[in-house]
């Protein structure tokens, strides 16, 4: 029984939400919801079996905890990765699914800053005016914005120019209602290339900032836990204490000693025997 729950556990997951569309391409893969709860429920049957006792029994309880959590932070990321996809369409900003987990964009330089400058163009802000607000639906995550140059110039040079493009990529994505709490940066300068510095091209593609958008473990879980706060509304039931209040009219029955006392006026019998001696026999 154990062996069937964690088997339909792993492949109900898996066959939820299996195939979605890239809007891009056009072309179908399988979801991110499925791969998450497919490795959730693995985990989660591992996990389980860490409790001792009946491990065939913990694994299958934990196949289904974990599956569940893992299909919905895989389909909470599918979601948002259309959305993210659908905005930036004709922006040049790449937007990939490096984990189930995890979404990245990646910004090149050329149309997010000018040459050696931190200042954001104006294509930039509305492509990241799209970002945030795609952000802003997903709250359920985290965003790391790294910032990136090629080999040219002085190392620390380029160290300092990263930094401050991330920290004006982040600054504005905070200053339009990405909560800054969600938000971290850091500066690669040239130690992070994406290709081989050894042709123009690929150095242009080495400038760039590259945000990381990582799923919080609960992502996705507490719209429907909110839902279910409802439930507690039944506590209506306690208004059956009523019936104690019907039950406490039965000591009304106490009035039948009242009519049984009325039984000695029966006394009035000797009353009309007395008047035998008032017959005139005697006379």
């Amino acid at each position: 029984m154990i062996k069937k729950i964690l088997l339909v556990a792993m492949s109900s997951t898996f066959l939820l939400t299996a195939c979605v569309t890239n809007p891009n391409t056009g072309q179908s893969s399988i979801g991110n919801a499925a791969k998450g709860g497919g490795i959730g429920a693995v985990l989660g049957a591992a996990t389980g079996t860490a409790f001792g006792g009946n491990d065939l029994k913990n694994a299958g309880w934990g196949a289904l905890a974990g599956g569940a959590v893992g299909a919905a932070v895989g389909a909470y990321m599918d979601h948002q990765e259309t959305e993210m996809q659908q905005s930036l369409q004709g922006t040049g900003i790449q937007v990939e699914r490096t984990a189930e987990n995890t979404l990245s964009l990646n910004m090149p330089s050329s149309i997010t800053f000018g040459f050696d400058s931190s200042n954001l163009t104006s294509q930039a802000t509305s492509a990241l005016d799209s970002v945030s607000n795609v952000l802003n639906k997903y709250p359920d995550s985290t965003i790391t914005v790294t910032g990136h140059t090629d080999d040219k110039g002085a190392d620390a040079y380029n160290q300092s120019l990263s930094e401050r493009r991330a920290s004006s990529v982040s600054g504005y994505l905070s200053q339009h209602g990405v909560n800054r709490t969600r938000l971290s940066q850091q500066g690669m300068g040239e130690r992070a290339p994406k290709s081989p510095n050894t042709s123009e091209e690929n150095r242009a593609q080495n400038r760039r900032v590259e945000l990381a958008i990582v799923a919080n473990n609960n992502a996705g879980a507490q719209q429907g836990g909110s839902q279910q706060q409802s439930y507690p509304q039944q506590q209506g039931y306690p208004q059956q204490q009523g019936y104690p209040q019907q039950q406490q009219g039965y000591p009304q029955q106490q009035g039948y000693p009242q009519q049984q006392q009325g039984y000695p006026q029966q006394q009035g019998y000797p009353q009309q025997q007395q008047g035998y001696p008032q017959q005139g026999y005697p006379q």
